[in-house]
Protein backbone atom coordinates (compact mmCIF):
# COMPACT_ATOMS: atom_id res chain seq x y z
CA UNK A 1 0.00 0.00 0.00
CA UNK A 2 1.21 3.54 -0.74
CA UNK A 3 1.30 5.58 2.46
CA UNK A 4 2.25 9.10 3.52
CA UNK A 5 2.85 9.03 7.28
CA UNK A 6 2.56 12.41 8.99
CA UNK A 7 5.60 13.69 10.87
CA UNK A 8 3.87 12.92 14.18
CA UNK A 9 3.71 9.21 13.36
CA UNK A 10 6.31 7.30 15.40
CA UNK A 11 9.40 6.14 13.49
CA UNK A 12 9.12 2.56 14.85
CA UNK A 13 5.59 2.42 13.40
CA UNK A 14 6.84 3.71 10.03
CA UNK A 15 9.59 1.07 10.07
CA UNK A 16 7.11 -1.69 10.98
CA UNK A 17 4.83 -0.69 8.09
CA UNK A 18 7.79 -0.75 5.70
CA UNK A 19 8.80 -4.18 7.02
CA UNK A 20 5.22 -5.29 6.37
CA UNK A 21 5.71 -4.40 2.69
CA UNK A 22 4.12 -0.95 2.51
CA UNK A 23 5.69 1.90 0.51
CA UNK A 24 5.83 4.57 3.23
CA UNK A 25 6.95 8.17 2.86
CA UNK A 26 7.50 9.79 6.24
CA UNK A 27 6.90 13.54 6.27
CA UNK A 28 9.65 14.15 8.83
CA UNK A 29 12.38 12.90 6.46
CA UNK A 30 10.86 12.75 2.96
CA UNK A 31 9.03 16.10 2.76
CA UNK A 32 9.70 18.17 5.89
CA UNK A 33 8.25 21.64 6.43
CA UNK A 34 5.39 21.13 3.97
CA UNK A 35 1.95 22.45 4.86
CA UNK A 36 -0.74 19.87 5.58
CA UNK A 37 -2.73 20.99 2.53
CA UNK A 38 0.33 20.49 0.28
CA UNK A 39 0.90 17.05 1.77
CA UNK A 40 -2.71 16.11 1.11
CA UNK A 41 -2.32 17.27 -2.51
CA UNK A 42 0.76 15.08 -2.87
CA UNK A 43 -1.05 12.12 -1.37
CA UNK A 44 -3.94 12.60 -3.80
CA UNK A 45 -1.56 12.94 -6.78
CA UNK A 46 0.34 9.78 -5.80
CA UNK A 47 -2.69 7.79 -4.55
CA UNK A 48 -1.22 7.53 -1.05
CA UNK A 49 -3.12 7.14 2.20
CA UNK A 50 -2.32 9.78 4.79
CA UNK A 51 -1.81 8.33 8.27
CA UNK A 52 -1.85 10.86 11.07
CA UNK A 53 -2.40 11.49 14.76
CA UNK A 54 -3.48 15.07 13.97
CA UNK A 55 -7.16 16.03 13.61
CA UNK A 56 -6.10 18.88 11.33
CA UNK A 57 -5.55 16.56 8.36
CA UNK A 58 -8.93 15.00 8.91
CA UNK A 59 -10.63 18.40 8.85
CA UNK A 60 -8.70 19.58 5.77
CA UNK A 61 -9.78 16.45 3.90
CA UNK A 62 -13.45 16.97 4.75
CA UNK A 63 -13.40 20.67 3.88
CA UNK A 64 -11.42 20.25 0.65
CA UNK A 65 -13.01 21.87 -2.41
CA UNK A 66 -12.34 18.80 -4.54
CA UNK A 67 -13.21 15.52 -2.84
CA UNK A 68 -10.58 12.86 -2.28
CA UNK A 69 -10.72 10.23 -4.99
CA UNK A 70 -7.31 8.56 -5.12
CA UNK A 71 -6.22 9.01 -1.51
CA UNK A 72 -7.72 8.88 1.95
CA UNK A 73 -6.94 10.10 5.45
CA UNK A 74 -6.75 7.81 8.45
CA UNK A 75 -6.68 9.51 11.85
CA UNK A 76 -5.39 7.25 14.60
CA UNK A 77 -6.82 7.95 18.06
CA UNK A 78 -4.56 5.87 20.31
CA UNK A 79 -3.66 7.03 23.82
CA UNK A 80 -0.93 7.42 24.68
CA UNK A 81 0.40 7.70 21.12
CA UNK A 82 3.54 5.73 21.89
CA UNK A 83 4.96 3.31 19.30
CA UNK A 84 4.00 0.27 21.39
CA UNK A 85 0.36 1.39 21.18
CA UNK A 86 0.25 2.88 17.67
CA UNK A 87 2.11 0.14 15.77
CA UNK A 88 -0.24 -2.80 16.39
CA UNK A 89 -3.34 -0.66 15.74
CA UNK A 90 -1.86 0.70 12.49
CA UNK A 91 -0.77 -2.71 11.21
CA UNK A 92 -4.14 -4.22 12.08
CA UNK A 93 -6.04 -1.40 10.33
CA UNK A 94 -3.91 -1.66 7.19
CA UNK A 95 -4.51 -5.40 7.03
CA UNK A 96 -8.29 -4.88 7.21
CA UNK A 97 -10.06 -5.24 3.90
CA UNK A 98 -11.31 -1.67 3.66
CA UNK A 99 -11.56 0.77 0.78
CA UNK A 100 -9.67 3.63 2.39
CA UNK A 101 -9.50 5.75 -0.75
CA UNK A 102 -12.14 8.46 -0.92
CA UNK A 103 -12.70 8.30 2.84
CA UNK A 104 -11.62 10.02 5.98
CA UNK A 105 -11.45 7.49 8.75
CA UNK A 106 -10.86 7.30 12.47
CA UNK A 107 -9.12 4.23 13.81
CA UNK A 108 -8.89 3.43 17.49
CA UNK A 109 -8.44 0.33 19.58
CA UNK A 110 -12.24 0.06 19.63
CA UNK A 111 -12.68 -0.02 15.85
CA UNK A 112 -12.87 1.88 12.58
CA UNK A 113 -15.24 4.69 11.56
CA UNK A 114 -15.28 5.81 7.93
CA UNK A 115 -16.85 8.87 6.30
CA UNK A 116 -17.00 9.31 2.55
CA UNK A 117 -14.92 12.27 1.38
CA UNK A 118 -16.43 12.08 -2.08
CA UNK A 119 -18.89 14.66 -3.24
CA UNK A 120 -22.40 13.77 -2.04
CA UNK A 121 -24.16 15.94 -4.62
CA UNK A 122 -23.36 17.58 -7.94
CA UNK A 123 -23.37 21.29 -8.53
Amino acid sequence: MLILADENFPLPTVEAMRADGHDVLWVRTDCPSRADSALLERAEAEARLVLTLDKGFWQIALQRREPLERSGVILFRVHPAAPDNVTPVALHALSAEREWRGHVSVVSEEGIQMISARRRWTQ
